[in-house]
Order: C-alpha cells, then structure tokens, then sequence
C-alpha cells in the first residue's frame, strides 16, 4: 500500500511539473479543431505558441508553487513559506491630499490601489520565484518522476511486440522505481521553493508597517473625530455667544455678560477637551518625567492597588518609553475589566540593553491572547521594536506578564 501511494505522488508532481509545457499542444489541438494545418516551420506557429505557454506560466505559477511548498511540507516534513507580500490596508487621504497605501504616496486613490496590486502581484519577488520553479521542475522533477510510467508503457509496447526480455527489464524498473521518483521533490524544494532568510525579516518588516499604517489612520480619524465633535462644536458655539454678545452689549447688558460668562466656560471645557485629547496621543508627565513616572501616574488613576517598583537607572528613547507605557496601561486596563483582580505589581529593570517589564496581577488567571484583541495589540507594538510579550496565567491565578523590549 505504501508503494503505490509512493508511486501515486510521483504521477502527481509529473502532472504539475509537465502541466505548462504540456500545453504546447494547444495550438495543434487548436488547428486540428479550426482545420488548418499546424505548421512548424510557420514562425507565427512558433509565437503563439510562446505566449500561449508564457500567459499561462504567468497564470499558473503561484497555484502551481503554492500546492507544491504543500505537498512538500506534507510528504518531507518541511516547512517553506510563499513569502509573498500581504495584502496591505486600504489606501489613507493624508491633509496632503496624497494617498499612503502603506508602501507609498500616490496622488490619487486609484494610483495607490494600482501600485499596491502590482506590488502583491508582479513585483513580488515570491511570484517570479514560483514562475522560476516551473522551468526547473521541467527539466528536473518531470524526467524524474516519468521514468516509472515511460519504462512501463515501454513494456507493454515490448510485450505487443514479442520482446519478452526487453518487457520485462522495462517493467521492473518501472516497478522499482516507482515508490521512489517522488524523492527527487525534497532537495529540490528546498533548495528553490525555500524563501530566502532575509524574505522572511522583510515580510515581518511588511506587517508591521502595515500594522502601524492601519493603527496611525484610525488614530488620524479618532483625533478627527474628537476634534470635530468636542473641541470644534464648542468653539463654534462660543463664537456664536461673542457675536450675539457683541449685538446685546448696548441693548441688553445683563444679557451680554451671561453669554460671555458661558462662553468663558465653553473655552475652558474646550481647553480641557484638547488637554485630554493630546495626553491620549502623548501624555505630558511620559514627556516630561519619563517612563517611571507616567506609570506611577497610570497607578493613580487606576480602580485597582497598583505598586511601582522601578531599578532603572535613566531615561530611554522617546519612542521605546511610549511603547512600554502604552502597553502597561493596556495591561493595567485589562486587569480592571476582566481578571477581577484586587492587586497589580509593575516592575521596570533594564538588564544590559533590554528593558524588561513585569506586570503581575492577583487575578483568577486564564488569560489568552486573541486575534484582534489588546494582547494581541500589544504584541504588535512591541514586536516594531523587536520586542516580545510572554504570558503566564494558569487557571486560578496570578498572571504575569513579562514585556521585554530591545533598547539599542
């Protein structure tokens, strides 16, 4: 039973190997169907036989080298990746007017859509590492792989033709090569299929620019939005007050002072406004005092008890700060709504150049990261810094979880 499910995967990668060049029959089929003669000798025979072949190469090679990298994960226990491009976010309108489809600047929404398909498309280097695989699995994998049925068709020729010895020489290399041909796909694989090293780093490079590009446009809509509907209706309606003010002054003063007084209150709940829409891009105390304090400042407003324990020496980078203080007040937000938990401990130390992070709770445990969710954001944050977020949270408690963050 093995020998023939050996021998069967020999028929299928002689199937997808030879599927392309297979295909130079198409225009003697064509011409046999229309009833004209298909001439070699013609030259416009031999052109559109080439790009008959080369459209569909085009069009074949990633299902084709997809399904390959499949199988040879599955048959050798190997582990190839496409290593193609992921689909990056929806093209974003910056107050430039230029569009940022998360690779480039494009003046209009249709030039940016354009330069992100052709970028997933024939400008992956991925494609025309599938499109090269056709060719070499032609003139590898398929001589290979028909070794087998070639010496068995030749023995039943032989059989018909009374060359006994002949037959039966052809059947038995038939026979005994069969469960092997398959083989040849391993080496091969790995050595064409395989992305190369520096592909995967650019791929996770990819995703978290695209991570980013999609976090920084629903941050640009959300100050939009705060802005539009807090900050700017105030501000209009107290323009309103001053003018109708201005009108009443010298008919109705009693009337005028109350709606400067009200419009002074609308500038003050329009200063605070912004106050907190700009301590949520950026907290001041983060700018100002750095790391240690913005935390023990998130430890303040907190519902739970939290304690700050800090060995840090000095300042980090502004950036590396604020991934670490978001992520901690991300953890810190999750302790209060889901883990129940009446205590949390933060503790901060650098050890040589990595910043650790030590967030531990009293809560019930069983805490998992998912797809979407803000473990999962805090995984990406860290991971622009080549950062890293490990959870421990068996049932009943604690969690812990350990953020380390590269500081070079």
């Amino acid at each position: 039973m093995r020998r023939l499910v050996a021998a069967g995967r020999g028929l299928v990668l002689l199937a997808l190997a030879t599927a392309v060049p297979a295909l130079s029959v198409v225009p003697a089929v064509l011409g046999a169907l229309t009833g004209r003669s298909w001439s070699p000798a013609n030259p416009w025979t031999w052109f559109g036989w080439l790009l008959i072949l080369s459209a569909c190469a085009l069009a074949l090679a990633r299902p084709i080298g997809t399904l390959v990298r499949r199988l040879a994960n599955s048959w050798c226990g190997l582990q190839l990746e496409g290593g193609y491009r992921p689909p990056g976010p929806e093209p974003v309108q910056l107050s430039t007017g230029h569009w940022w489809n998360g690779h480039s600047y494009e003046r209009t929404r249709r030039d940016a859509e354009m330069d992100a398909r052709w970028r997933r498309g024939l400008g992956d280097p991925a494609y025309w590492r599938d499109v090269r695989w056709l060719g070499i699995s032609a003139i590898t994998v398929a001589p290979v792989c028909a070794v087998p049925p070639v010496a068995l068709a030749g023995a039943v020729v032989a059989f018909t033709r009374s060359a006994v010895a002949v037959g039966i020489g052809l059947t038995l290399v038939g026979l005994l090569t069969a469960p092997y041909a398959w083989l040849v796909l391993r080496p091969l694989a790995r050595r064409w299929l395989r992305a190369p090293e520096s592909t995967d780093r650019v791929r996770e490079l990819e995703l978290q620019r695209a991570d980013l590009t999609r976090t920084q446009a629903a941050e640009i809509r959300r100050i939009e939005r705060d802005l539009h509907d807090g900050a700017q209706a105030r501000l209009v309606a107290v323009g309103l007050s001053l003018a109708t003010a201005e009108r009443l002054m010298d008919t109705d003063p009693d009337r005028a002072k109350a709606l400067l007084r009200e419009a002074r209150e609308g500038t003050s709940t329009s200063l605070a406004q912004l106050r907190d829409l700009v301590r949520g891009v950026h907290p001041p105390v983060l700018a100002e005092r750095g790391l240690v304090d913005a935390i023990r400042a998130l430890a303040l407003d907190s519902a739970l008890e939290v304690t700050v324990v800090s060995h840090l020496g000095q300042r980090l980078d502004a950036p590396i700060e604020a991934a670490a203080y978001f992520s901690v007040a991300e953890l810190l937000a999750n302790a209060t709504k889901y883990a129940e938990a009446s205590t949390v401990q933060v503790e901060l130390r650098q050890a040589g150049t990595t910043l650790s992070v030590l967030v531990t709770d009293t809560g019930p445990g069983g805490a998992v990261a998912v797809p979407g969710g803000g473990l999962d954001g805090i995984t990406r944050r860290l991971s622009a810094f080549d950062g890293t977020l490990t959870l421990d949270s068996p049932p009943g408690g604690p969690t812990l979880a350990r953020m380390e963050i590269p500081c070079e």
